[in-house]
């Protein structure tokens, strides 16, 4: 039996921030059970739900030198759905109404996290053959591996893994604090190692010692080996390269199931949607107060609204997009000048744009399952997943070719009658534009070869077991068997 932990900064149902969170929560239970017994750890925050919190057992506690203070380290499980999550408990770290707070404190509870969490192995006797970290939170784990830890017999033989969700976050400061925060010693603030810029680097230390790297697309991990992407690691990344493999995330297909959706009004599947899909829209329009009209094209943007989901591409066309025979519905939150955008163009078009400026579980499904397209035109992105569940609703994505947008949407192609859905290549509102109009065109003149897109993307498979079989040849290569 091959063992294996995650660790991480937040993993759902207990918390989450991002679609980090998805995968560390989703991931663990879809490898194979008889081969493989996977655990997560994360810590024990405060904010977590007080029933969840209430329903964890305690297991042990010990006290770990760290910065010159004896700290308390609680240890407690709860099993979920067959998978065993531990949560390193200490109130002084995990205080606070959410997970991240100010970039200096985060830095300190994530490095005393890092050395809790293996510390806290041995104590509940749990000696993983590989540990899975994941993102910056965790970058000292794999240095820890390979400085204090590897002397102890318990250690040795553990290998590490380090996944990027999103490399534009290193958890970064400088080298002096960086020192003191991890306890390592000088040999390991040089260029080649955690020094990063004459600064502290605490991603790049896993990226560095790292038994394997992974990140969550294909395209992404070409892209970061490039300067624009690669947010100042690329060299490292280039040289890191026979180590790094992209493995696309995938979503949960029992959560996102247009047939046995709680949150939608009708249920359907690749066979009935083109009598019920339509149904959900219907249902949409009225609680949106949008305009009542089957026929309308209507566009759905699940997003948080910052720069890095491309919505300056679509502030620059906004008139264009919100032409007569298209209703626009966008949820999320994020920089004011997005919020208030929308709201203007909410104001302006009454009839057909719908901003909701907060985000809401139950009306992101609604989005997806009455939506006719879901644009999603990026300046990077990782991975992606809302793409991913703009096709398991059959609602067809228009994005920007990148990273795991690139990987997952198959361009509509008229002549050989392929893809999935529609992109364009440069970061370009009028190349956008371009693509929006053709989408429509086919929706509106070729309704034929559009419910063929529509076929095509419902039979795709972006489920977590097909990354699970990914990461379980990368534990077995990494392992030795």
């Amino acid at each position: 039996m091959k063992k294996i932990l995650f660790v991480a900064s937040e993993a759902v149902p207990f918390i989450k921030t991002g679609g980090l969170a998805d995968v560390v929560g989703s991931l663990p239970k879809c490898f194979d059970k008889e081969y493989f017994d996977v655990r997560v750890m994360i810590p024990k925050y405060l904010c977590i739900r007080e029933d969840w919190r209430n329903q964890m057992q305690y297991v042990n506690h010990f006290y770990m030198d760290y910065l010159g203070q004896s700290r308390y380290v609680g240890i407690l499980e709860y099993v979920y759905e067959g998978i065993t999550f531990y949560f390193i408990d200490n109130e002084s770290y995990f205080c606070g109404p959410k997970p991240y707070g100010d970039w200096y404190n985060d830095l300190e509870k994530f490095a005393f996290f890092s050395r809790a969490a293996l510390s806290a192995l041995p104590v509940i006797g749990f000696q993983p053959d590989v540990v899975h970290c994941h993102d910056w939170q965790t970058g000292l784990i794999p240095v820890h591996l390979k400085d204090k830890f590897h002397d102890g017999e318990f250690f040795r033989d553990m290998k590490s893994v380090i996944t990027i969700h999103n490399l534009k976050f290193q958890g970064v400061w400088d080298v002096k604090t960086i020192q003191r925060l991890s306890g390592l010693p000088d040999y390991y603030f040089t260029p080649d190692k955690l020094e990063a810029y004459k600064d502290g680097n605490m991603l790049k230390g896993g990226i560095v010692f790292a038994d394997a790297i992974t990140t969550v697309s294909n395209t992404y991990a070409e892209e970061i080996k490039m300067p624009f992407y690669g947010e100042g690691l690329d060299g490292l990344m280039r040289a890191r390269s026979n180590s790094l493999r992209g493995i696309v995330n995938g979503i949960d297909y029992d959560d996102f199931n247009p047939e046995t959706d709680p949150h939608i009004v009708q249920p359907y599947n690749a066979k009935n949607f083109r009598k019920e899909k339509v149904k959900n829209k219907r249902a949409l329009q009225q609680e949106l107060g949008l305009a009542q009209d089957d026929k309308k094209f209507m566009i759905g943007i699940v997003s948080r609204l910052t720069d890095q989901k491309g919505l300056d591409l679509i502030q620059c066309v906004m008139d264009e997009i919100c032409s007569d025979d298209v209703q626009l519905v966008v949820l999320g939150t994020g920089d004011e000048r997005y919020e208030n955008m929308f709201r203007h163009y909410d104001w302006k078009y009454n009839d057909r744009v719908s901003a909701q400026i907060y985000y809401s579980e139950p009306l992101s499904h609604k989005i997806y399952a009455a939506c006719d397209a879901f644009l999603m035109p990026s300046l990077f992105e990782p991975c992606g997943l809302s793409q991913l569940m703009a096709l398991r609703y059959g609602t067809v994505p228009i994005v920007r070719e990148t990273g795991g947008l690139k990987d997952t949407v198959e361009p509509y192609n008229e002549y050989e009658g392929r893809g999935t859905g529609f992109s364009f290549a440069n970061y370009n509102a009028h190349e956008m534009l371009g693509s929006i109009r053709y989408a429509k065109y086919v929706y509106y003149e070729k309704k034929r070869e559009w419910n063929k897109i529509i076929d095509r993307a419902m039979a795709q498979d972006f489920s977590w077991h097909t990354s699970a079989m990914k990461y379980q040849e990368l534990y077995d290569w990494l392992i030795g068997y």
